[in-house]
């Protein structure tokens, strides 16, 4: 399958014409479009404008409401609750993070939760937010029912992602992760390539594992036994069952606490032609403390430094060459990005070609290369 390169700045603009199109405004859907191509800026594909479908047609349908605006319903110095009311998640989130900085400036330390939301992008976007403010910033969020538990066959848990990030010289520290073998974007990113994905990623009806993505996608969707497989796998020789307990870690931190809902009664709907049933009701929770707190910044900041180039600096295996620490690809890669564009797959170029259709957008300049 080819890949085309569109200049950042380009696909941008179309990505905030899409969300103006369709009822939002200019400031929100910059802000929805920033989330998303961060995504591809980081290479991070599953979650970048591949998930731009998936957006147009949620708020076409109804599923995510674009006249709506997250609210506080409870509050405390270092706290909030807010009802993200159905609205798209990356306005709830952005907003959440925002009250969270906030009060970690004044109090500290602060967690926020929201509620009733929809699918929010990547974590590192906002656990970034913090970083970029000189705090430590750690996000999480449950999704749509996906991963099977150890030993089960039916998705439970979402893909429940954590991110963390803090400043460090030359790189933030920044984790980004599913608790799940893969994201479901990813499983979708081997559905357009018409791919078998590696053993060891998917289970079918049966609990068995799979390399069958359509089918495993369709019976997620359906709500049928398969899914997808906890960090490090079937069963519990490769601690499959530790991925399965961060999972349902990230249900407590989030739907449970904040009185939402876990991931088994979130519901999404993906194409125009599926009933929406019931809104999303997905729930993130938002972690921000200032760590001068404990000692000087910094001190803390280089102490990070020196130990993450030691981590670069350690002997590598046979064969390696290079030891990455967590945000370091990403950073690199997004640099690149910026100056050549980002790559889409020719499957997503042509659904955001049909939206463009759909809603009278110019596209931009495509170079395909394969």
């Amino acid at each position: 399958m080819g890949y085309s390169r569109i200049k950042y700045e380009d696909m941008k603009r179309v990505a905030e014409s899409v969300f103006q199109r369709l009822g939002y405004s200019a400031e929100d859907s910059a802000d929805i479009a920033d989330v998303i191509l961060e995504a591809d800026l980081r290479a991070i594909e599953s979650h970048g404008v591949q998930r731009l479908i998936l957006y147009y047609t949620q708020t076409k349908s109804g599923l995510i409401r674009k006249d709506v605006r997250p609210e506080i319903i409870k509050e405390t110095p270092v706290s909030a609750l807010i009802d993200g009311n159905a609205g798209s998640g990356q306005i709830s989130s952005q907003f959440a993070m925002r009250i969270a900085i906030k009060k970690a400036k004044e109090n500290g330390m602060a967690i926020v939760t929201v509620k009733n939301s929809n699918h929010n992008g990547i974590e590192g976007y906002y656990a970034s937010m913090a970083q970029k403010e000189g705090l430590l910033g750690m996000v999480m969020t449950n999704t749509e029912a996906i991963m099977v538990p150890t030993f089960g066959k039916r998705a439970m848990l979402g893909t429940n992602p954590i991110a963390v990030s803090i400043s460090a010289d030359p790189y933030p520290f920044l984790l980004d992760m599913a608790t799940t073998v893969i994201p479901r974007g990813k499983l979708e990113v081997y559905l357009k390539k018409d791919a078998p994905v590696p053993l060891g990623w998917i289970t079918d009806e049966t609990g068995n594992v799979s390399q069958d993505a359509k089918t495993v996608n369709v019976n997620i969707k359906n709500k049928v036994c398969s899914g997808i497989l906890p960090l490090g796998g079937v069963g519990e020789i490769f601690s499959g069952h530790k991925g399965y307990g961060l999972g349902l870690m990230v249900e407590i931190l989030t739907g449970i606490i904040g009185g939402g809902y876990t991931s088994n009664h979130c519901y999404g709907v993906t194409t125009l032609d599926a009933p929406p049933k019931n809104e999303v009701k997905t729930s993130h929770t938002f972690i921000v403390i200032d760590y001068s707190m404990f000692g000087d910044k910094e001190e803390i900041e280089n102490h990070l430094s020196v130990y993450l180039q030691e981590l670069r600096d350690s002997d590598k295996a046979d064969g390696q060459d290079r030891i990455y620490t967590h945000g370091e690809k990403e950073a690199e890669i997004r640099k690149d990005r910026l100056q050549n564009g980002i790559l889409s797959n020719e499957k997503t170029v042509g659904e955001i070609k049909g939206i463009c259709e759909d809603l009278g957008i110019e596209l931009p300049q495509i170079k395909v290369q394969y």
